[in-house]
């Protein structure tokens, strides 16, 4: 008797998910800014901290930090597109009925 009061999965809707998609482009791109400033932040700290700053160590600390906080923000904001797009309703709804 539930399952017929709950509103149908938004997941077909391609208006909204669009939107999500879009939203989560511009985030990023925003998050890709934040992972420059924060390379290069980290090779500063190592400047200071007095030791020789050799290609290979500029090199692996930017790939590292970058692809570090890329993807803690990319996952992160997957999270917030399948809560925006409908997904997390859906899969809840799912759940429900097999109980």
């Amino acid at each position: 008797m539930e399952a017929m009061d709950r509103p149908p999965p938004v997941l077909s809707d391609p208006d909204r998910s669009r939107i999500a998609w879009t939203r989560y482009r511009r985030l990023m791109r925003w998050m890709l800014l934040v992972a420059g400033i924060a390379i290069v932040l980290a090779l500063i700290y190592l400047k200071m901290g007095g030791g020789v700053l050799t290609i290979h160590m500029i090199i692996a600390t930017a790939a590292g930090v970058g692809f570090t906080v890329l993807l803690g923000t990319g996952l992160m904001l997957l999270v917030f597109l399948s809560s925006g797009s409908g997904h997390d309703a859906d899969a809840g709804a799912r759940h429900e009925d097999e109980e």
